[in-house]
């Protein structure tokens, strides 16, 4: 891995330079992978270690001598950049989309599938389960199952809010699979709220989507919720 220079030009800045000139938002939640230019990623890791072993140090932490955080800003640059906001940084994963041939137009419901981010407020983990709800028609594209997992995935490894969470994945399926009606159902635990502040160990938020048949047509929403499997009678 190439090494980061403090006294060079921070390759975030060059990055930052690139997205204001084209005019791309880059808030928490965004994907950049389009102005990224390779080597740039190895680079990019490097210079947040730096940076998380200056915030180590500002907390008064010996990290030349305490062998517990002597490497903690590396690990933790390399989660950031490579696992839990893996998805500002990669392109959308691949997935195969079929022609509906038999022009199926009944509920699918995927889910659950578990979610895993990071509360863009405080950084703190957001873990839970989403349910998503298809209404296809004739010129509808089905993609495979698993491939709903790795579109969620891709959206939630980004630090977020539950509620653009959900209304980014269902935009993103809406324009993949065009169907008639799409419903999406998050249900998740904040650690914000369990680990700090209020300190409440049992809420949970849940947020639901609701878009075309779904939302025009109340007991195909009444049918999505009730069948949603794991949810107890579908309660929300």
């Amino acid at each position: 891995m190439a090494a980061w220079l403090p006294g060079a030009t921070a390759v975030s800045h060059r990055i930052r330079r690139r997205l204001i000139r084209a005019g791309v938002r880059f808030h928490a939640n965004d994907n950049i992978a389009d102005f990224l230019r390779e080597g740039e990623l190895d680079l990019l890791q490097k210079e947040v270690e730096a940076q998380l072993h200056g915030v180590l140090q500002a907390l008064v932490i010996d990290v030349e001598n305490d062998h517990n955080t002597r490497e903690t800003a590396e690990r933790v640059a390399k989660m950031f950049v490579r696992e839990v906001f893996a998805g500002r940084y990669e392109q959308p994963p691949r997935v195969t989309e079929f022609p509906n041939v038999e022009r199926l137009n009944e509920l699918n419901i995927v889910g659950p599938l578990s979610v895993r981010s990071a509360c863009s407020h405080h950084l703190c983990p957001i873990v839970g389960r989403i349910w998503i709800g298809v209404m296809p028609n004739a010129s509808s594209n089905l993609i495979g199952l698993s491939k709903y997992g790795r579109l969620v995935n891709w959206v939630m490894s980004r630090p977020q809010i539950q509620e653009e969470a959900a209304k980014q994945i269902a935009d993103l399926l809406e324009r993949r699979i065009e169907p008639d009606g799409l419903a999406v159902v998050m249900e998740a635990d904040h650690f914000c709220m369990h680990w700090r502040g209020i300190k409440e160990s049992d809420a949970k938020m849940v947020t639901s989507v609701m878009r075309g048949s779904f939302l025009s047509d109340p007991a195909l929403r009444r049918e999505f919720m009730t069948l949603l499997p794991g949810r107890g009678h579908g309660a929300v």
